[in-house]
């Protein structure tokens, strides 16, 4: 009997071929340069088929609404509270023409204006509620986790309760705490804001939490108190690190729920004020009698101004937590390599 050579680990097998392709990929984005290892130009990198399609579109959406808030005084051809230009005024509910390319609302707005404008009240609102959450929630779930005990039970008691709140009658609550329901621009914008904060607090919180308690009981954790590393350093250098690998999603999440969030307070009555700022919610909300007469411009353009923001943050966060994965990468790659092994 001859008995043949063992065959090496990894070699013609569907494991090894995974393994070896994400080490040359792990391999070859330590020697990118630094601007190649930035977040969303490596998963564009690493992606391919239908899931680097989802992420370029995702990224071009995004990519254009921050570009239009940044701009939005030289694309915006008048102002967000403008109903006249040069003595004459604009009129009320026309249609779609030359001097008005998305027409005129029931108040004599400016439609184009009315949603551009809109795009940087959005950004501003997303950018220091999910920013403000992050911060705050990451914060205490850390040291909820980390320390446990009765702050621990604290912590979590009233992260439940706030939990336990439907998010809009919430975020309804605190707008109307903090600026009374209606405000001025940035009185407006800090308002809703902090009423989403509210919200997004307990989100983070309880992931950070969950993953700081599996985390402070692994081994390099017990080693780093046995060589004497303080509290602090272990909370900040080995846990924070390893805790908030899960937080892209919920970023990203969190951030097209701002912009609905908000959507929703203007269209309800507890948004900005017109005249301090553009707000598509409210403009929802101001056409909805329109609908009812056939006049579709003053409202099919915030909405759909709506729809392309949520989208576009949404489908960035879907593709980037996929390409963290590197299970799904697995998958697919072996089902690739199934399909062309011959029967």
């Amino acid at each position: 009997m001859t008995l043949s050579n063992p065959e090496p680990v990894g070699d013609g097998d569907a494991a090894g071929t995974d393994l070896a392709a994400e080490s040359a990929a792990v391999a070859a984005t330590a020697r990118a340069p630094w601007y190649l290892r930035l977040p969303v130009v490596s998963h564009l990198r690493r992606s391919v088929g239908l899931q680097r399609g989802m992420l370029v579109a995702g990224v071009v959406l995004v990519g254009l609404l921050l570009l239009t808030a940044l701009l939005a005084p030289l694309l915006a051809p008048y102002g967000f509270a403008d109903t006249a230009a040069d003595g004459e005024a604009f009129g009320t509910q026309r249609p779609p023409s030359a001097a008005h390319p998305l027409g005129t609302t029931v108040t004599g707005f400016d439609v184009l204006s009315r949603v551009i404008w809109g795009t940087r009240t959005a950004v501003a609102v997303m950018v220091c509620a999910v920013a403000a959450s992050l911060f705050l929630g990451v914060a205490l779930g850390l040291l909820s986790g980390y320390m446990g005990g009765w702050l621990d039970r604290v912590l979590v008691m009233l992260a439940d309760a706030i939990y336990a709140f439907p998010s809009l009658l919430l975020a309804i609550v605190m707008s109307i705490v903090i600026s009374g329901g209606q405000s001025d621009a940035w009185g407006g914008i800090l308002a809703a804001a902090l009423s989403i904060t509210v919200v997004f607090v307990p989100q983070y919180f309880r992931v950070i939490r969950a993953e700081v308690v599996r985390l402070k009981a692994e081994p390099f954790v017990e080693a780093a108190k046995v060589v004497g590393t303080g509290h602090r350093r272990i909370m900040g250098t080995h846990l924070l690190r390893n805790a908030t690998r899960t937080l892209p999603l919920i970023f990203t999440l969190n951030a097209s729920e701002s912009i609905l969030t908000l959507a929703a307070l203007g269209f309800l009555g507890f948004g900005i004020e017109p005249t301090s700022a553009s707000e598509w919610g409210y403009d929802l909300n101001r056409a909805m009698s329109d609908a009812t007469s056939g006049i579709w411009w003053t409202g099919l353009f915030p909405g759909l101004a709506i729809v392309l923001a949520v989208l576009g943050v949404t489908l960035v966060g879907e593709s980037v937590n996929d390409l963290n994965d590197p299970r799904l990468r697995t998958r697919r790659r072996r089902r690739r390599s199934e399909r062309t092994v011959p029967a």
